[in-house]
């Protein structure tokens, strides 16, 4: 499992921003890749209930598990 600053795909997540899924939880699906397969700083997360997977920074989303 990837792990930086806690965060470990597949843990839960409650989203602090942007505002059009602030407050939903979801679940880390992976640490985004650039273009040249270098890691970026942000993070894949599956919104619960919805369809969407959302790029977040990792001050954009809190671990809750």
């Amino acid at each position: 499992m990837h792990n930086s600053d806690n965060v470990q795909v597949g843990a839960r997540v409650l989203i602090l921003e942007p505002a059009y899924v602030a407050g939903k939880t979801g679940v880390v699906f992976c640490p985004e890749q650039l273009s040249d397969d270098k890691p970026s700083e942000r993070w894949l997360i599956k919104v619960d209930d919805e369809n969407i997977l959302v790029s977040l920074t990792r001050n954009e989303f809190r671990v809750i598990d």
